[in-house]
Parts: C-alpha cells; sequence; structure tokens
C-alpha cells in the first residue's frame, strides 16, 4: 500500500466527523485539498524539493490521529517550563493542534491571539490564500485533516511591544490514562495576519511532552502588510522519535520587512520548508537558520525566496554543525521575475562536519529573469580547523574544548544576527548546553518522565 492511501481511506470514511469538529472557513477548502492531495500523492525523491528526505517513508507508519477532538487535560502553566525563560514575553500553548484557552493574557489595542473557530471572519480572509493545496501534498494534506489551529491577528498600525511566545507541546497520552495510547499524528494550522503598518514579534517554541513517536504537520501562513513588520523565530527542542514537516508561506506587501529564523537544536527528522513572496515594491527580509544534530538526526531546509517586483532585498544565511552520523540538507532557490528590476539577494550556506560519517547536502540556486539585479550566493563544506586545534592544544586546552569553542563560534554568527537581544542572549547559553551533550530535554520539564 502506497503511504497515502491511509490518508485517502481516513478522509472518506471520516470526513464528516472531521468537518463537525472544525470550522466553516476551514471546511470550505477541505474537499478540495482532498483531490489535491488525491491527485498529487506524496512527492517521491524525484521531486526535486523533496530529493533530501523520503516523504513517502515518513507518512508509512499508522499514527493515531485525534479526530474526535479529545481532550488532552494538562495545565502547561503549572507543569511546563520552557528552555527560553524570562524572556518577557506574552506566553500562550498550543496542546498538539489546539489553541490552550487558560489564563491568555490579551495584547490588548484589538490585536487576537487564539483559535481559529473563534474568528471566521477573519479566517474566511486569509485562510489557505497563500498555502495553495495545489502545489504542495504535504499542505494539502494538512489542510483536509487539520481542524483547529492559531490565529494571530494585528490591526492596522498596531505595535505589539511585548514578543509573544507560543509553547506548541506535542502530547499523546491523557493523564492518568488507563490504556495505551497510540502514537500520535498532529496537523497543526497558524494564520498570521498583519494590517498596514502592524509589527509584532514571535517565538514559536516545539517541544514533546511523552516518550512517544509524533508526526507532526504544520502549515503557517503570515500575510504582511505595507509597511508592517514581522519577526518569526521557530525553535524546536523534540526528541530523536519526532517527526516534524513543517511549511512556512509568507506573503510581504511594498515597504514591510519580515525575520525569519529557525533553529532546531534537538530532534529526530525534520524538514523545514519557506516559500516567501515578495508582492509589493522597497520590502525586505532577512531569513536565518542554525543547525546542530548528531546521531542519526536528520535535519532539511528548503527555501524559495519569489522576487515578483522591483526593489526589494533578500538575505539568507544558514550553517550547520553536524556530529556522528547525522544528515544535513539545504536548498535555497532566488527566483527573480520578469520586470523585477534593482533586486538584491544574498544566499549563504555553511556548513561544519564533525565527523566521517555526517553528511551534508548543499544546493544553492539563482534564477534570474532580469537584467538590473545584484545577486549572489555560495556554499561551504568542512571539518574543524587542525591548526586551530593544535594551537589551543599548545596552550592547554583539551582537545574535546578545542571542538566545542570552535563549533560554538561558527554557529554563533547566525544567533548574533538575532534581533530578540533576550533570546539572542538564552540560545548562545543553550548552543553550548546542546555541544556539551546537556541538551536531551527541556530543562525542568515536568511532563517527560
Amino acid at each position: 500500500m502506497q503511504s497515502e492511501q491511509q490518508y485517502i481511506e481516513l478522509y472518506k470514511q471520516a470526513r464528516q466527523l472531521i468537518m463537525d469538529h472544525a470550522p466553516e472557513p476551514m471546511n470550505a477548502v477541505r474537499d478540495e485539498a482532498f483531490g489535491d492531495f488525491c491527485r498529487q500523492g506524496f512527492p517521491s525523491k524525484k521531486v526535486e524539493r523533496y530529493k533530501y528526505t523520503d516523504i513517502q517513508k515518513l507518512f508509512e507508519p499508522d499514527y493515531g490521529v485525534n479526530l474526535n477532538r479529545l481532550e488532552i487535560p494538562v495545565d502547561p502553566y503549572r507543569v511546563f517550563r520552557c528552555d527560553v525563560p524570562n524572556l518577557s514575553t506574552s506566553l500562550y500553548f498550543m496542546v498538539n493542534d489546539t489553541f490552550y484557552r487558560g489564563r491568555p493574557a490579551s495584547p490588548g489595542n484589538g490585536v487576537v491571539i487564539g483559535s481559529l473557530r473563534d474568528y471566521p471572519e477573519v479566517v474566511a480572509r486569509y485562510y489557505a490564500k497563500q498555502a495553495r493545496t495545489s502545489d504542495d501534498a504535504v499542505t494539502a494534506l494538512n489542510t483536509m485533516l487539520a481542524q483547529d489551529g492559531l490565529l494571530v491577528y494585528v490591526p492596522k498600525n498596531v505595535r505589539v511591544d511585548r514578543a509573544v511566545q507560543v509553547i506548541n507541546i506535542l502530547k499523546a497520552t491523557p493523564q492518568n490514562a488507563q490504556r495505551q495510547v497510540p502514537d500520535l499524528m498532529v496537523n497543526r494550522r497558524v494564520l498570521i495576519v498583519l494590517e498596514e503598518g502592524a509589527e509584532i514579534k514571535m517565538l514559536f517554541c516545539d517541544h514533546t511532552a511523552d516518550d512517544r513517536r509524533f508526526l507532526a504537520t504544520q502549515v503557517i501562513e503570515a500575510y504582511v502588510g505595507e509597511n508592517a513588520s514581522l519577526d518569526l523565530y521557530c525553535m524546536e527542542e523534540t526528541h530523536y522519535k519526532n517527526v516534524r514537516v513543517s511549511n512556512v508561506y509568507i506573503d510581504q506587501q511594498a515597504n514591510s520587512r519580515v525575520n525569519h529564523n529557525v533553529i532546531t537544536l534537538h530532534n529526530g527528522i525534520t524538514r523545514n520548508r519557506l516559500d516567501l513572496t515578495f508582492s509589493g515594491q522597497g520590502a525586505e527580509c532577512e531569513c536565518y537558520g542554525c543547525v546542530i544534530a548528531d546521531k542519526q538526526q536528520h535535519v532539511d531546509n528548503n527555501t524559495l525566496i519569489t522576487h515578483k517586483v522591483p526593489h526589494c532585498t533578500s538575505n539568507e544565511l544558514y550553517k550547520y554543525v553536524l556530529d556522528d552520523r547525522a544528515t544535513g540538507a539545504f536548498a535555497g532557490r532566488v527566483l527573480v521575475e520578469h520586470g523585477a528590476q534593482k533586486t538584491s539577494s544574498q544566499m549563504t550556506n555553511q556548513n561544519l562536519t564533525a565527523t566521517k560519517e555526517a553528511r551534508m547536502y548543499t544546493q544553492p540556486m539563482l534564477e534570474i529573469y532580469a537584467d538590473d539585479v545584484k545577486c549572489a550566493h555560495g556554499s561551504t563544506v568542512g571539518q574543524l580547523n587542525d591548526a586551530a586545534l593544535f594551537y589551543m592544544r599548545q596552550r592547554g586546552i583539551s582537545l574535546d574544548e578545542a571542538r566545542l569553542l570552535l563549533q560554538n563560534a561558527f554557529i554563533n554568527e547566525v544567533i548574533d544576527k538575532m534581533k530578540l537581544e533576550p533570546l539572542r542572549d538564552r540560545l548562545h547559553y543553550l548552543v553550548e548546553k546542546r555541544f556539551r551533550g546537556e541538551l536531551n530535554k527541556c530543562e525542568g520539564c515536568k511532563l517527560c518522565k
């Protein structure tokens, strides 16, 4: 049986149940997404954007899906302690794909942070407009199965001064469960809407709270209006049994600014996709990624930045440090369409393989159909500098400590570019812990036994 067949049968059998537990704007596009999924099927590794990750294999296991919306009783405020505390953030929680309604602080000024089901008018206007199901099977699968999600809406000319932190908790086992709970598939949806002149900083932290296998699909759609500003940080600290497939779609209007950061500190198999489109002139984006992987972990970042209009600027920097038998992949493509003159774009991917068994695949690409542009790209794959190691060992530094110092210095270039200062300072500490092998799970997390 092909991987997609079980999901086709699931939808046919549970279509009405899925729709009964979801808001109308999500149901309105569900059947179309199902048709697109049936037509495409999961992509093979022959598909260019999926050549480094076997999506069909990832979706083969029989995962449980909480279509009945059974409650998983947990008070994350009481039992959960994130590894990025004290950031002076407005704190919210998602338990699997459900917005946690316990004691959220409202930012005020018309800002909305809540469940998709509570704001049907906004959702109907923006939902599934950028994440087109005809272009990607994983997005189609998420759209046809997702039943809830998070809405972040910032009205015109409203600036949210305090950063918003969203803790995504994956949990399969209800408290005091009397029976074995199957491994769980979660389909999470996030919709971010910034009207003209709006500003917000957001930090998403992904964590696992059970020693079970999880398959999490996530689709984030972000609409950034004219002169608006979005800082979006996505940090993963899960465990080796976790599979995470995340697709992020961002649309930028004129003179808008986006700062997008992906941080993978601990994981199993991770596949991140970013599709960013410049729809208005004068827009700018900065996209940064840092990956630390060891054992048999796999991290694949795939980006597409489309310059549709003139006078836009994009800058990408992704860095990987791979140890043991870890596998990393980066495929970045910048598309400059006809008429997108005065485009400025820089793409850089730098990688460090600490062992001969670690594998890194890198593929930066430029596709340019305009003649007045300034675009560059480059990638490197190397190992620790023997001369630098020798220099430090001659001064009494042990080999392990010298390796740690060099790896830290390499990855810190990305961290230092992050504009959220409390997060930047905390990440320096977390990265050092990770290199020392101390970051196996979230510090102080009382859910993991």
